[in-house]
């Protein structure tokens, strides 16, 4: 990347020779004939190097893609070999209720992953499924309103989708690390007639209380989601978006 923008500016810089002999001897035709060439050359040098810096950038974007792709599934892989494991003891032990008891566990956990991939923006929905690939020092839970998909809904998808990952790396960032367990976010996502909610409820220590505000307050200026009341605390803050008529 850092080639080939020194290959652009070099070359944008190379074209001083040419102009500075036109300035020195006008009317030449051939230095007039030099400059175009060269001009030519240049300028394709610029949109090729331009090309090959896009495909550069897009492909490390789809190789990370990838890798939190990977990652994400070698999560889930391993939460299945452990209730497979779990679920396999108490069918040796002859434990048949607690066996139904974990298999109505696994169901809820279900039931809680297909509501998310059911949110209908694919960002906020990747970012939920690999936020355990992102930190280990906050834990995150999100419990979604039966239904709920932001494409359905009259407001700007996008835009609320990035002001819940915003506000959630908020805590992400501020969390306090240590040998203690990591942190706990709860996101409740919910909405009426008039308006998507969506609830934080934070348990943990921050780094930085005060860094902590000032990012909400920063990333919530011009977002579609604004908070319900004068004051926001760390343990718990409600957004609210409200419906375009």
């Amino acid at each position: 990347m850092g080639r080939l923008a020194s290959l652009k500016y070099v070359a944008a810089t190379s074209l001083l020779l040419p102009v500075s002999a036109a300035l020195m001897w006008p009317g030449r035709l051939w230095i007039v004939a030099v400059l175009i060439a060269w001009l030519i050359a240049v300028s394709a040098l610029w949109i090729k190097a331009d090309r090959m810096s896009c495909q550069d950038r897009m492909s490390r974007t789809v190789h990370a893609m990838q890798h939190a792709g990977i990652r994400t599934l070698n999560h889930h892989r391993h939460d299945w070999m452990n209730d497979l494991q779990v679920l396999y003891g108490y069918i040796r032990l002859g434990k048949l209720d607690k066996s139904i008891q974990y298999v109505e566990k696994i169901r809820e956990r279900m039931a809680g992953e297909s509501a998310v991939a059911n949110l209908g923006v694919p960002s906020l929905v990747s970012y939920i499924q690999s936020f355990r690939t992102l930190t280990n020092s906050l834990t995150l839970e999100v419990a979604i309103q039966d239904g709920l998909n932001l494409r359905d809904m009259a407001l700007d998808e996008e835009g609320v989708a990035h002001t819940i990952m915003e506000t959630i790396n908020a805590y992400r960032f501020a969390a306090k690390t240590g040998d203690e367990a990591p942190s706990m976010l709860r996101v409740e996502l919910s909405h009426d007639d008039a308006a998507l909610y969506a609830a934080f409820y934070y348990e943990g220590e921050l780094i930085n209380e005060q860094q902590w505000k000032q990012k909400i307050q920063q990333q919530l200026i011009g977002a579609p989601m604004k908070p319900v009341g004068k004051e926001h605390t760390v343990t718990s803050m409600l957004l609210r978006a409200e419906m375009r008529a």
